[in-house]
C-alpha cells in the first residue's frame, strides 16, 4: 500500500455537501459505489486494467479504483463518439481491448508470463516502453500504436481518479462551486470553507496569527 501524503489531512470535501445542489451531490456520492456489473470489460480485462491504472497514478486503493474502472467501463460501453483520436489509432473500444491483449503478449515474450504474474518492476518497464513507443516488437503493434495506447489508458485513468471525492480532499479541492460560488478570488486567498494547507496553518499559529 502506498502511503498518501497530503497538505490537507483534516479536510473532507464531503463536509460541504449540503452546500451543493441535489443533482450534483447525488452525482458525486455515486462515485463512492456500489457500482453495477461491468458492461464492456471482461473480468480478465478488468484485472489487468486495474493494475495498470494503479501504476499510472501511483495509488493502490481499491475503493478509488472501483470508481475508476466503473467510469472506464461506462465510457467504453457508451456509443457516443470520441472527442479526439489519432488518425493511426483504432476506435478506443478496440484500442483498449486489443491493447490489453497486446500487453499480455508482450509480457509473455519478455518475461515468459502474463502481465498480472510478472513483478511490479517488470510491469512498470512495460508501461514505460509503451509511453515512448519503444516496446519490444510483437505483431500487434502494427494495428495498435503503442503511444496511442498508453495515452488512452492514461487519459481514461486520470479523469475519474481526480473526480473522486477522496482525491479532491487530498489535493484541497473545494468541490463544485454551484450554487454557493467562490467570492475570494484574489491570488493566494481562499474562502473560509476551503481547505487550508497544514504547513501554512501551523506556521501562522507559530507566529501567533
Amino acid at each position: 500500500m502506498i502511503e498518501r501524503n497530503t497538505y490537507y489531512p483534516d479536510y473532507d470535501v464531503l463536509d460541504q455537501i449540503e452546500e451543493w445542489d441535489p443533482v450534483t451531490a447525488d452525482a458525486v456520492l455515486k462515485r463512492l459505489g456500489p457500482f453495477p456489473a461491468l458492461e464492456f470489460l471482461t473480468g480478465d480485462e478488468e484485472q489487468r486494467l486495474r493494475v495498470i491504472c494503479k501504476h499510472l497514478v501511483y495509488d493502490n486503493r481499491d475503493d478509488i479504483f472501483d470508481w475508476v474502472i466503473h467510469f472506464i467501463d461506462q465510457t467504453l460501453a457508451d456509443e457516443k463518439g470520441e472527442y479526439q483520436r489519432s488518425p493511426d489509432a483504432p476506435p478506443e473500444k478496440i484500442l483498449v481491448r486489443e491493447g490489453l491483449k497486446a500487453i499480455d503478449k508482450l509480457a509473455q515474450k519478455l518475461y515468459g508470463n502474463d502481465f498480472l504474474s510478472i513483478d511490479v518492476k517488470e510491469q512498470f518497464d512495460i508501461l514505460a516502453s509503451l509511453q515512448v513507443g519503444k516496446a519490444a516488437s510483437i505483431p500487434e503493434w502494427s494495428t495498435i500504436p503503442q503511444k496511442d495506447l498508453f495515452d488512452k489508458l492514461l487519459v481514461l485513468t486520470v479523469a475519474p481518479y481526480y473526480s473522486h471525492p477522496t482525491i479532491w480532499s487530498e489535493i484541497g479541492y473545494g468541490g463544485p462551486a454551484h450554487p454557493r460560488g467562490y467570492y475570494r478570488i484574489e491570488l493566494g486567498l481562499a474562502d473560509p470553507w476551503e481547505a487550508q494547507r497544514k504547513d501554512v496553518t501551523e506556521k501562522e499559529e507559530d507566529n501567533g496569527e
